[in-house]
């Protein structure tokens, strides 16, 4: 075939090569995200938008162009994760449009095509920023305009877009002085470089798509079973992606003399390796432990070295999940609809109830390790037997999907800004369902403006942010997603952070304690507090989230 012409069963090749390039690189395109937390990151997202287009041309049993395009911008709309993925997904929106009607296409009606895909990401985009993904789209596209008035020929068109979109990602750092700062490029635009060259590697006429393709059924299969947000009601689980199955809660009664507080901590660490969701707290008289897991046996031996055990309770999530699905169908049937409903996306088993307790109606469990996708927000909606529905993202990179959910949704949905989950839990309380959508709108919109945000992680990598120099495994304290101290101690980071947040006053602090919080940290905290801010109310609770050993709020 010559490479003048490209027509669908060219097209599919390269975005299934495309695909699987870029999940086997993804990993570079996560360390250039400029902040070094263990998040859902820029290329893991973007993988899984791409993966989840590839899914979805796959499945297209045509080679005509035009449904290979379609399912090109459907699959990434349903699959789209995190900022750079929506932006992908309408990058891709938009070049299909133009293929639409098309058989075959040449390299000026492509160059057209990518024009309007950068044309519609940047309307879907309310404050696009220059230096990102968006620039290297742009840049590329305008060259591809230039290219295609004196090339014809695909592979030597392609050769040109690799190198501007490479000179535009160059300059990226000239654009964002973050990104000078830590000295990366844009990860957005590096994955849209990967992508590109993935694209190149199918205009290769020797190129054989077999053992690639092998390998992204294995990607894809990988995303279906395990990688999507999990979307739920009452009990914030998907059976689907339960992973340890057997939910495992009991108390140590009558502990040994010889045991110290250390020893609990040990207890901890060796749960761990037989689950997750891992709770252990209590004091010298009486211990509280929960946690997943395949094997509760083991951990309940572990256990009997400690003491007595009490209420044992072992529940099987599958079943339970399964049960919960069936009685939420029924119930949803049954239920006249109401006026309004609320989505919420949460991490962690303990957020997840405390959102259910404030009247959410559905639980999208996702946030910092995994951003639920348009699809995931789409379904959650729909499931509501309400006729308008609030989502409440909590997470700043989750804010872009729900707009995009909202915009597609078959019923009205208003989706509250909320970057946090303190920001999520205001919104909730501020939320009235005797009040219509509007007043709701106001009230929500203005409790986020009056809660302070903080979170506790760690470093995954060496960095330097707002000349603070951060190394690997530091302990981060963060105020609004800004990194506003840096330690070795995670109680000291976590009580200079609050420090820091009160210090224009503040009446609340509510302090959610993650599933790898430790129980001494936590006690050093609690005594902080009443010793330095003994005029504030302060509420400790069990948050199960991951990743992150405290989440605080101040209002």
């Amino acid at each position: 075939m010559s490479q003048e012409i490209l027509d669908g069963a060219k097209l599919k090749l390269m975005f299934l090569s495309a695909a699987q390039f870029l999940e086997t690189n993804k990993e570079a395109v996560n360390f250039l995200n400029v902040f070094p937390v263990p998040d859902g990151d820029t290329g893991t997202n973007m993988s899984l938008t791409m993966l989840s287009a590839a899914r979805e041309i796959k499945a297209v049993h045509s080679d005509e162009l035009s449904l290979v395009a379609e399912a090109l911008s459907k699959g990434s709309l349903k699959g789209a994760r995190g900022n750079s993925g929506v932006i992908l997904s309408q990058l891709f929106r938009g070049f299909a449009k133009v293929l639409k009607s098309e058989r075959e296409v040449t390299t000026k009606k492509y160059a057209e095509a990518l024009a309007a895909g950068v044309e519609t990401a940047y309307k879907a985009v309310m404050k696009p920023v220059e230096g990102t993904m968006l620039t290297v789209a742009r840049v590329t596209a305008e060259e591809a305009k230039k290219l295609s008035a004196r090339i014809s020929n695909f592979e030597l068109f392609y050769d040109g877009l690799i190198d501007a979109a490479k000179e535009a990602l160059d300059k990226t750092p000239d654009m964002l002085p973050v990104l000078k700062q830590a000295g990366v490029v844009d990860s957005g635009g590096m994955g849209l470089l990967y992508i590109m060259l993935g694209q190149s590697r199918a205009l290769d006429e020797d190129f054989d798509l077999e053992a690639p393709l092998e390998q992204l059924d294995l990607f894809i299969d990988s995303n279906d079973k395990g990688s999507r947000a999990a979307v739920s009601g009452p009990a914030g689980l998907s059976g689907e992606s339960i992973e340890h199955v057997y939910c495992t809660e009991f108390f140590i009664t009558n502990l040994h003399p010889y045991i110290r507080e250390e020893d609990v901590d040990k207890l901890k660490g060796k749960l761990e390796r037989l689950g997750d969701s891992i709770v252990v707290v209590g004091d010298e008289e009486l211990i509280k432990v929960h946690f997943h897991t395949n094997m509760p046996g083991k951990g309940l031996q572990l256990a009997l070295r400690f003491g007595e055990l009490t209420n044992i309770k072992i529940d099987n999530m599958r079943e339970q999940h399964h049960h919960v699905i069936e009685m939420e169908a029924t119930a949803a049937a049954d239920q006249p609809e109401k006026n309004l409903g609320i989505v919420s996306v949460s991490m962690g088993e303990g957020i997840a109830s405390v959102f259910k307790d404030l009247n959410a109606d559905y639980i999208i469990e996702g946030g910092q390790t995994m951003n639920p996708s348009i699809e995931d927000i789409l379904n959650a909606v729909e499931k509501i037997n309400a006729k308008e529905v609030f989502v409440l993202p909590n997470n700043s990179n989750i804010v872009l999907s729900a707009r995009q959910a909202a915009d597609i949704s078959t019923k009205p949905v208003h989706v509250i800004p909320t970057k946090t989950i303190p920001q999520g839990l205001a919104a909730l309380i501020a939320f009235n369902p005797e009040n219509d959508a509007q007043v709701n709108i106001n009230a929500m919109t203005t409790a986020i403006k009056q809660v302070k945000s903080g979170q506790v992680t760690y470093a995954v990598r060496d960095s330097r942010i707002d000349e603070i120099e951060i190394k690997q495994g530091n302990i981060m304290g963060l105020t609004e997603g800004k990194i506003s101290v840096v330690g070795d101690s995670i109680s000291d980071v976590t009580n200079q952070l609050l420090d820091q947040m009160l210090e224009d006053g503040g009446e609340i602090v509510t302090v959610l304690y993650g599933s790898d919080a430790n129980q001494q940290d936590t006690k050093l905290i609690q005594a902080h507090l009443e010793e330095k801010h003994s005029d504030v109310d302060v509420e400790l609770l069990s948050g199960g989230q991951p990743l992150y050993y405290y989440i605080l709020s101040v209002e």
